[in-house]
């Protein structure tokens, strides 16, 4: 899905540079990549983040995995194919909001660490921070906030990350997150603290 179909283009540079964007906002942009099991959390410490953010002044975006295929992917199913397209296009989205010198977040599981890698190879040394949400499958079970769980069991969601489909563990991420055993409170602290350390916010 991701080859390269068009032909006689020419990349165009801009004359306002990523650099310049950051300054005006005052803060160093990024991509913190929130990936885990369905219920793990990431989508309520990201917009817990963001909301924390917004009220220290920083510019921020947040991309959620459901919202996304209600429009951009929303031609995109759940089988390995359509999930390496779905992170394709994020990623690219991702790199976009850093060139404009924007914090964003982005909850999606995205399984697979290959795909997780390709969005950090399109972006600069330090702009992609991967947030493992490491909760433990049994927890995600026992939340399953849309229910979704109970029908994987029962058979009727095929290609459903952790039951019926694999889920690759990030090998080094930036950021660990023990929901399970840690509020949202302390997992939103822990997340500014590392953007404070590394000099992203001002």
């Amino acid at each position: 899905m991701s080859e390269t179909k068009s032909t006689n283009i020419v990349w165009h540079e801009q004359t306002v540079s990523k650099e310049s964007r950051a300054k005006l906002k005052g803060q160093k942009p990024a991509i913190l990549w929130f990936t885990g099991l369905s219920g793990s959390g990431k989508s309520t410490v990201a917009n817990a983040l963001e909301l924390k953010l917004q009220a220290m002044g920083a510019h921020t975006y947040l991309l959620d995995g459901d919202n996304v295929r209600h429009g951009l992917n929303k031609n995109l199913g759940f089988s390995p194919e359509d999930r390496v397209e779905n992170i394709r296009r994020i990623g690219e989205v991702a790199k976009l909001f850093v060139d404009a010198g924007v914090i964003v977040l982005t909850a999606f599981i995205s399984p697979y660490r290959e795909d997780r890698d390709m969005v950090r190879k399109i972006v600069d040394a330090g702009e992609f921070i991967e947030v493992y949400v490491d909760t433990p499958l049994e927890v995600c079970e026992e939340r399953d906030p849309k229910g979704l769980y109970k029908k994987a069991r029962a058979g009727e969601i095929p290609n459903f990350t952790g039951i019926s489909a694999p889920y690759e563990a990030p090998n080094a991420p930036e950021i660990v997150l023990k929901t399970a055993n840690k509020s949202i409170e302390e997992s939103v602290s822990q997340l500014v603290q590392h953007l404070q350390k590394g000099n992203y916010l001002a």
